[in-house]
């Protein structure tokens, strides 16, 4: 049972933000940057943001050709052109909030492995490039064969390699607590430990219903609420065409006069890898198993994790000494589109989801865009 200092104190806010990942705590410093005086709640379920965003592997990327070459067909220029361009304003919002040097960004490239079964279509890589000066003013992907031997990979498995100088990396870590840190500095109020299990809206204010430590359940109030729980989004928001998708994650060892730098992938994106000092980090494959990985719930698959295992050691870095000193998972949301979900459900309730493994990139600008909304 609430005391009446906690009635009066803790209950009410101008905002309710649910979820502290990128989006949630990105739309919660946005509110506050543009309206100091407001009040701002952010609630997390877990003592760490629960998907995805403290799981990713720190890819601030636009993506890679194949990948696009991918979007382009299935969404059609004009939503594909505003995707990229979401993508990229959205990488930089996130570094000018929160600075380089705090997030560690580095801009080492990217590059797109293409393996010796597939092809690379001159003229579609021409078309692409063409297409996306719109946004970057410049040519985007660059065949570079003579990197394969370079960089140390199984030139039995890897045919050449098409490179975007635009990608970057990041330490994932640092920009989540310095994401948090900021939010704190702005004075938003953050509780950890708080799992939303309802939220009602009524004649003039949204009540949120929260299940917290010792079975207690909590009652807070508010003028709007947004969604910012991306693959959890469901649990609360039924209605909306959001399928999850599980990320199996792996780490080594450090690894001795390590090659390269970047970030990597290959197979459309579903592989993808980078160095993190010199280790690596490897990740995907949920193409192997997608039934099984369409799931919210955090386990190993060993089907994926043994793939990632062989590419890493017979593709990768072959012949090199490494143990796997980590492995986890992330939980990702994805559509029948690319497209995220940044809609208003109500005048009072709002929602900014479905990311589709693109977090980094698209929270900030996502956070931007719900934050307009709910200041109107």
């Amino acid at each position: 049972m609430l005391s009446f200092w906690e009635h009066k104190t803790f209950t009410h806010y101008d905002y309710i933000i649910i979820g502290a990942g990128i989006t949630g705590l990105s739309t919660a410093c946005a509110i506050k940057e543009k309206k100091p005086k407001a009040t701002v709640l952010v609630l997390e379920r877990g003592l760490l943001p629960t998907g995805a965003s403290t799981k990713n592997a720190g890819f601030a990327c636009v993506g890679s050709f194949s990948e696009k070459q991918s979007d382009l067909e299935l969404m059609g220029e004009d939503a594909f052109l505003k995707l990229i361009e979401d993508r990229w304003i959205g990488l930089y919002l996130l570094r000018k909030r929160l600075g380089d040097d705090n997030i560690d960004f580095q801009h080492n490239g990217g590059f797109e492995l293409v393996m010796q079964k597939d092809t690379v279509n001159s003229d579609k890589l021409y078309d692409m490039n063409v297409l996306l000066e719109r946004i970057f003013n410049n040519k985007v992907f660059y065949e570079k064969p003579e990197l394969v031997e370079r960089f140390g990979f199984n030139k039995e498995m890897v045919k050449t390699i098409i490179l975007n100088p635009f990608e970057g990396q990041l330490d994932t870590g640092k920009m989540m607590q310095t994401l948090s840190n900021y939010a704190s500095i702005l004075r938003v109020k953050i509780m950890t430990g708080a799992e939303v299990e309802h939220v009602a809206e009524l004649p003039g204010t949204v009540s949120v219903s929260v299940k917290s430590g010792f079975n207690e359940s909590f009652t807070f109030t508010c003028d709007k609420v947004a969604y910012c729980t991306n693959a959890f989004t469901k649990t609360l928001v039924p209605q909306l065409e959001i399928t999850p998708g599980r990320g199996q994650v792996i780490c080594t060892s450090p690894i001795e006069n390590l090659p390269f730098k970047g970030v990597f992938s290959f197979d459309e994106g579903y592989y993808y890898f980078r160095n993190f000092e010199n280790r690596i980090i490897l990740g995907g494959g949920r193409n192997l198993d997608f039934e099984t990985e369409q799931t919210t719930e955090f386990a190993s698959n060993s089907k994926i994790v043994q793939q990632l295992e062989f590419y890493l050691a017979e593709m990768i870095v072959p012949n090199q000494q490494y143990t796997i000193e980590h492995s986890w998972q992330g939980i990702m949301a994805f559509g029948k589109n690319k497209l995220p979900i940044v809609q208003k459900l109500s005048d009072r309730q709002l929602v900014g989801a479905r990311l589709n493994g693109m977090g980094i990139a698209l929270g900030s600008k996502i956070a931007e865009d719900l934050c307009k909304m709910m200041l109107e």
